[in-house]
């Protein structure tokens, strides 16, 4: 640690609310008259020429900081402690590789904590200081290293940087093993809306997937900024997130389509505005569609379908279907279906898909067709009225199923 003490006026930034700056004056004052009106003493004259000024006061306070100077291997997280005895501290400053200061606070125990962590693999200075009763001040500097990461974890999301979503869209950060410090790596993924809207993670999966919503739909035209800062934190004992990412994406229209199963209908609000009804198709009493609130969030023109990748009942089936909108991780679109023709609007023989009238490779002129052209990921599909489960919300994006208050 490299310190030195100083007397006089200090002109310094304070770091907290908890800190003070105390100034020492030394010279002497002009003559004043005293209370009873006669002249106050003079000051004693400037030492004689070769004579050497008295040596300056030298401030009582001792300061220390922690880590060590030189210190290496310190967590990113660990606190800078910052202690002084007979004296009162005055300021401490913590600069980073690039020079600038740290942001920060100093807390009445002493400990200096930063804002956020510090990043992994870099020298860090600091600088503190601090005055005695008598108000003569002592500095002092000493620099540590924060570790270097031995192990690292992919961290990764459902986002494409730039692109347009629809308002039920559900920010989804997947890890490569359960996360042990949730609470951080919470914290190291920050999403900000242009409209002030707030949101909540919920964890799924086994802590492996972090789902981030706001409690009502997203409003079109705001735009989401998304900040993973993820590789200086210990997301579980000894693992780091491999790389950070500063990503955003923006709202598009308001599609909030509402499939009846029972009535074999799908009415659609887009813009707040109610369209024709269209008649569907849905899953059979034998493999019943799911009930509730999910999300678009894959498209594909065809899509090819195999029932040994599902727990569908009945006969198996290997074939291409039109106009794939997926709704659910289990295997559940709205598309395009050519026998839906002769059944849609009056009943149910999908296998839990909502079916809407095709031809066998995709007529874009078709009821399946346009709905597929006017749809992006984030569009809102609920399902009501079909005899099979509630939806799980970890099955796709379907958190919207959660209650705000579970969320």
């Amino acid at each position: 640690m490299r310190s030195k003490r100083i007397s006089g006026a200090a002109a310094v930034l304070l770091v907290g609310s908890a800190l003070s700056l105390t100034t020492a004056c030394s010279g002497s004052n002009p003559a004043k008259p005293d209370a009873g009106g006669s002249p106050a003493a003079t000051a004693p004259d400037a030492p004689a020429p070769g004579t050497a000024a008295p040596a300056a006061k030298a401030s009582k306070a001792a300061l220390s900081v922690q880590p060590a100077d030189g210190a290496t291997g310190v967590a990113p997280t660990s606190p800078v402690k910052v202690s002084v005895a007979d004296g009162k501290l005055t300021q401490v400053t913590v600069t980073g590789p690039d020079g600038k200061p740290v942001a920060g606070t100093v807390g009445p125990d002493g400990n200096w904590a930063p804002a956020a962590a510090l990043a992994v693999s870099a020298k860090y200075q600091v600088s503190a200081q601090a005055v005695d009763a008598s108000g003569a001040a002592t500095t002092t500097t000493s620099s540590f290293t924060t570790l270097t990461p031995k192990k690292t974890e992919s961290v990764k999301d459902n986002l494409t940087d730039q692109k347009q979503y629809g308002v039920g869209m559900i920010i989804s950060v997947t890890f490569d093993q359960p996360v042990k410090d949730k609470k951080a790596a919470e914290q190291a993924v920050k999403v900000v809306a242009s409209d002030g809207t707030t949101v909540r993670g919920h964890w799924f999966d086994g802590d492996t997937r972090l789902d981030i919503r706001p409690e009502k739909y997203w409003t079109p035209g705001t735009t989401v900024t998304v900040t993973r800062r993820v590789s200086n934190v210990e997301l579980s004992p000894g693992v780091y997130g491999a790389k950070d990412v500063d990503e955003s994406f923006t709202i598009g229209r308001s599609k909030i389509s509402t499939a009846d199963a029972a009535a074999h209908m799908m009415t659609v609000v887009e813009n707040g505005v109610t369209l024709p009804p269209i008649k569907i198709t849905a899953g059979s009493d034998e493999n019943p569609s799911w009930n509730g609130t999910m999300v678009v969030f894959d498209k594909e023109p065809m899509v090819h379908m195999v029932s040994s990748t599902t727990t569908i009942k009945g006969q198996p089936y290997d074939v291409w279907e039109p106009h794939g909108l997926q709704i659910t991780a289990t295997g559940s679109y709205v598309h395009g279906n050519p026998k839906a023709a002769a059944v849609a609007g009056l009943s149910n023989i999908s296998h839990g898909c909502i079916g809407l009238p095709d031809s066998e490779k995709g007529d874009d002129n078709s009821v399946a067709g346009k709905f597929y052209q006017d749809s992006m990921i984030g569009d809102v599909v609920i399902i009501k009225n079909s005899v099979g489960e509630q939806v799980d919300p970890a099955n796709g994006l379907s958190g919207w199923s959660l209650p705000w208050a579970q969320w």
